[in-house]
């Protein structure tokens, strides 16, 4: 199906912009940590977690230590939703398309 031609270009556009995207989320790379700085989580942005540390001292307790696992990965998991959310704010902004729409 032919579109007229400035739907095409539109269309294009948006193609570009969303690969322009994906490139920039796959760069994202975050810490995410709990228990100062006891359990720390590294994560990319598609929120693949790329390394774990523990300090020696957390791993006595299991319990804590699932504890701060846990919120390390939340924070890591936030940490990424922020990033994201203000890289598609600032791509997505001067397009004038309303709030919420992605």
């Amino acid at each position: 199906m032919k579109l007229p031609g400035n739907m095409q270009g539109m269309m294009k556009q948006a193609q570009q912009m969303q690969e322009r995207m994906q490139a920039e989320v796959a760069a994202i790379r975050v810490e995410g940590s709990a228990g100062g700085e006891m359990v720390v989580i590294k994560m990319d942005g598609h929120k693949n977690v790329l390394g774990v540390k523990i300090d020696p001292e957390a791993a006595g307790d299991a319990e804590m230590l699932q504890d701060l696992v846990l919120a390390a990965c939340n924070d890591a998991v936030r940490k990424v939703d922020e990033i994201s959310n203000k890289k598609m704010s600032g791509m997505l902004g001067g397009m004038g398309l309303p709030p919420g729409l992605f």
